[in-house]
């Protein structure tokens, strides 16, 4: 027992087990529901997905999705019932929404709130409400990331240890 009587669980502790619980809901919905979801997928926990037509869901390896992102496969008005499919390597923003038989290429980026109503070609990024391409030709890296992200985050923290260098 930790200080207080409370259980102390760590950050990582914590992290492993949401990684467990994600991989389980995973499992579940490529099992029970027939999702065809690879297993390199990464997803929030609440991020959701059609179970009215469940195996009409298609999302390829190392793509990400975010909190509160939605994937339809069907319209009750219309009595569609569609196949969606989302690419390797895409990133799909919190609060997304992917509508019935939409086609997402690999490699790319939808921003969060997009309500994605046309098929996405390959290496874009797009957003708004209904979705537009917003740029074209992007290099992503697995789940998403630009290309030059990694390149970035180098230098930030390069400049970080730099900085805390010359304080102490």
């Amino acid at each position: 027992m930790a200080k207080g009587g409370r259980l102390g669980l760590g950050y990582f502790t914590i992290k492993r087990v949401r990684k467990v619980l994600v991989r389980l809901r995973l499992l579940a919905l490529r099992r029970i529901w027939g999702m065809d979801i690879d297993p390199t997928v990464e997803l929030s926990m609440s991020a959701s997905f059609d179970r009215v037509y469940p195996r009409g869901i298609h999302v390829g390896p190392f793509t990400y999705l975010a909190f509160e992102s939605k994937i339809l496969t069907h319209d009750m008005t219309r009595g569609l019932y569609l196949d969606t499919r989302i690419g390797a390597n895409c990133f799909i923003g919190g609060r997304s929404l992917i509508l019935p038989g939409i086609t997402i290429g690999d490699g790319c980026i939808v921003a969060a709130g997009a309500v994605v109503t046309r098929d996405v070609p390959p290496g874009c990024i797009v957003a708004g409400n209904p979705a537009r391409v917003v740029r074209e030709g992007i290099e992503v890296v697995r789940y998403g990331r630009l290309a030059h992200a990694d390149e970035n985050e180098r230098r930030i923290l390069a400049a970080w240890a730099e900085d805390g260098a010359n304080r102490a």
